[in-house]
């Protein structure tokens, strides 16, 4: 499975499931959303925070949420 085929223009859309056991990407949908779940509760920002850490370590890019705080679904653009 590789990320870099669902970035479109420096965007990941990305849909999170919270409290896993794990974090990791499970799967890429055809139109490039990415489905994951994340080893952090959805309080107190934690789970925003892995999605970013995670992402700016397999990327090797920094990434920004722009869209989906308090949601499920998430966007993200990398920051050049």
């Amino acid at each position: 499975m590789n990320i870099t085929t669902a970035i479109k223009q420096g965007i990941l859309h990305i849909k999170v499931k919270p409290n896993a056991k794990k974090t990791e990407v499970t799967s890429i949908d055809p139109d490039g959303k990415i489905q994951m779940t994340v080893a952090a509760p959805p309080e107190d920002n934690k789970a925003n925070i892995e999605v970013l850490k995670f992402f700016t370590r397999e990327l090797k890019k920094k990434m920004k949420l722009i869209r989906g705080a308090t949601s499920k679904e998430k966007v993200l653009r990398i920051v050049e």
